[in-house]
């Protein structure tokens, strides 16, 4: 019956007491070891580990040395862990019927003593967020878990679980059983809009480093990697009236609109550019404010005969149209370009980096344009280097984006509203360069009415499911493009 060695990460001895005894009740429960940076205790009611690297590489591998149970169970989180009614009774079931090397579950989670549901998402090869969420606990099978940690090459302080669970989809499936087995307490209230920008927090640099190498890592093994080897673009090969076009896709933005039209037509350049709108049926004013700029020529307000548009299709409309410029460049219709600098910025990069597509950086501000943190969005964590490859781990590129018109047009954008612009960032970098403005040219507004500002967990795992998705579909079209490369 003893069939489960569990390993509590980050917990004090105080906080594991209640994790412990409701591991304890359960009858398969073999082992308990508690690892953190902690003194030692008395408690002989379980074993201790003390590291100071928590996820790092060397405790994982002296883990799967040691552990000797037929499951292992990993618990990551230092508040109490409430099973559900025989929940590992489950979780084993589902792992010998499946032959999986790992299961989770959704779950419920206890914020400010309020129980709300936790659903997650199924695992697929396009997962390659570092931040993943499988909820805290996971339950290995014990041989996968071993056969994995022996094939980690290197000894990080940060990406180590990751290297683990990578390293453990490449020979088994991690299995969502969606059923919801546990409850945990979660700590962090903040909204999705305060979350969605960690992994580009300056302070969390060396982890997104190592979590970087781990997947590159991961990549060159399963035949996904991409040597920083690009086409080469001839700029000149078609002509256009315009050398650039701004495209502002908007629905029903009457308190921003006015602003960001102001942004565009006071750009300084010395070539010509123009301004396409893509009105997709506003009901609230803001086809009357676009129309309050009409005298300037260079605006273009187009409302579109289809009601199925997305924000990409509203793209795919102003890309096609025929007085779009060679060069398409992005601004959302709650931003705005920082001064009237910007499109020559972004322009002058497609020439000096010869790149299929530029992003900028923006800074993040309040709807009255005042900064607010995380600050300055870079995104320095690209380089040409492998900047096409660490793409497929990171959840975006950065803004703003801008791309070269004849490309776009031949690949077309996703007629989504959320992703679009992460699945062309994604396909250019297969073939072509992405160029880098690292000095800011664009304002960020955050404000209550944007997209991702306030997501629930459906929502939210909606977005990662469709994004996971996409970096499925890259990645298999990577691994294809490299074996007929080799044939």
């Amino acid at each position: 019956m003893k069939k489960i060695d569990c390993y509590l990460f980050s917990a004090t001895h105080t906080e594991a007491e209640y994790t412990i005894k409701s591991l304890r009740e359960c009858p398969f429960v073999n082992q308990i070891t508690l690892v953190g940076n902690h003194e030692e205790s008395p408690n002989r009611e379980y074993l201790y580990l003390r590291t100071g690297q928590m996820y790092g590489s060397d405790i994982l591998k002296q883990i799967a040395l040691e552990t000797q149970a037929e499951y292992t169970l990993f618990y990551t989180k230092s508040t109490p862990l409430k099973l559900g009614m025989f929940a590992l009774d489950r979780m084993i079931q589902i792992l010998e019927d499946s032959k999986a090397g790992m299961v989770y579950a959704d779950h419920y989670q206890l914020k400010e003593g309020v129980q709300s549901c936790a659903p997650v998402i199924d695992y697929q090869m396009g997962a390659l967020r570092d931040d993943f969420d499988f909820g805290s606990v996971l339950l290995f099978h014990t041989v996968a878990l071993k056969e994995a940690a022996s094939r980690m090459k290197s000894s990080y302080q940060f990406a180590g679980l990751y290297d683990l669970r990578l390293k453990l989809s490449q020979s088994y499936s991690l299995v969502h059983i969606n059923e919801f087995l546990y409850t945990e307490v979660e700590l962090d209230t903040r909204k999705s809009g305060e979350k969605m920008f960690d992994y580009v927090d300056p302070k969390n640099r060396s982890r997104q480093i190592e979590m970087e190498l781990a997947c590159t890592e991961h990549l060159k093994e399963i035949g996904g990697y991409l040597k920083p080897e690009f086409k080469k673009i001839e700029f000149g090969q078609e002509q256009f009236e315009y050398e650039a076009s701004v495209i502002i896709p908007v629905k029903n933005r009457i308190r921003t609109i006015r602003d960001a039209i102001r942004s565009v037509l006071r750009q300084k350049t010395d070539f010509p550019f123009n301004l396409i709108i893509i009105d997709n049926h506003s009901t609230d004013g803001t086809s009357e404010a676009i129309n309050e700029f009409k005298p300037d020529s260079r605006l273009i307000h187009i409302i579109p005969e289809r009601t199925d548009l997305g924000i990409g299709g509203c793209w795919n409309v102003g890309v096609n149209h025929p007085a779009c410029g060679k060069f398409s460049v992005q601004l959302d219709s709650d931003d705005v370009y920082k001064d009237e600098n910007t499109l020559s910025t972004l322009i002058k990069a497609f020439y000096e980096q010869n790149c299929g597509m530029v992003v900028g950086t923006y800074m993040m501000t309040d709807f009255n344009m005042n900064m607010i943190t995380p600050g300055i969005i870079d995104h320095r964590e690209w380089t040409p280097e492998n900047g096409r490859n660490n793409a497929l781990r990171i959840n975006g590129l950065g803004a703003p984006r801008a791309f070269y018109t004849p490309i776009l047009r031949e690949i077309k954008v996703p007629n989504t509203s959320y992703g679009e612009d992460y699945a062309l960032g994604l396909y250019f970098s297969r073939h072509y360069q992405i160029g880098r403005v690292y000095e800011v040219v664009y304002l960020c507004r955050r404000w209550d009415d944007n997209s991702d500002a306030a997501l629930d967990i459906q929502k939210m795992n909606n977005h990662n499911l469709y994004k996971d998705r996409i970096r499925s579909w890259e990645l298999q079209a990577r691994i294809a493009m490299n074996i007929n490369f080799n044939k």
